[in-house]
């Protein structure tokens, strides 16, 4: 089976989503990154979806899940290049990504999870461009 690596870069963790997410790959993910965020005590989370090209309900209702559980442990979630694709199919199917914050790239990314985790701006009142 396919394993999606989790990445350590400071106090965050990095997952780049580079395989078409099927299911149980993301279940399993969804699992290995909360074990992670326990064991690491990471303090932000970054979700890189720029390789998908589309998403169901359930991939969207797990990214949900996996901010709302992130948060519970004390760590910001922010998904950066998320596809126009795949945003217009999220409206689409109802799925607000509630919690979740957004950035371009990487590295915008990184800066948002920064000034969450210092304290500099609230967790959840925009997107970074």
């Amino acid at each position: 089976m396919d394993q999606i690596p989790i990445l350590m870069v400071g106090d965050c963790l990095l997952v780049s989503i580079q395989v078409d997410m099927h299911d149980q790959l993301a279940l399993a993910l969804q699992d290995s990154l909360m074990t992670k965020i326990v064991e690491t005590g990471a303090r932000g989370v970054m979700l890189d979806i720029s390789s998908l090209q589309f998403v169901d309900s359930f991939i969207g209702r797990l990214l949900n899940n996996i901010a709302s559980m992130a948060r519970v442990l004390d760590a910001a979630t922010v998904v950066v290049g998320m596809q126009p694709a795949v945003a217009i199919t999220l409206v689409e199917l109802g799925l607000t990504l509630s919690g979740i914050r957004t950035a371009l790239n990487v590295d915008k990314g990184l800066a948002l999870i920064r000034r969450i985790i210092d304290g500099e701006e609230q967790a959840f009142d925009r997107r970074e461009g």
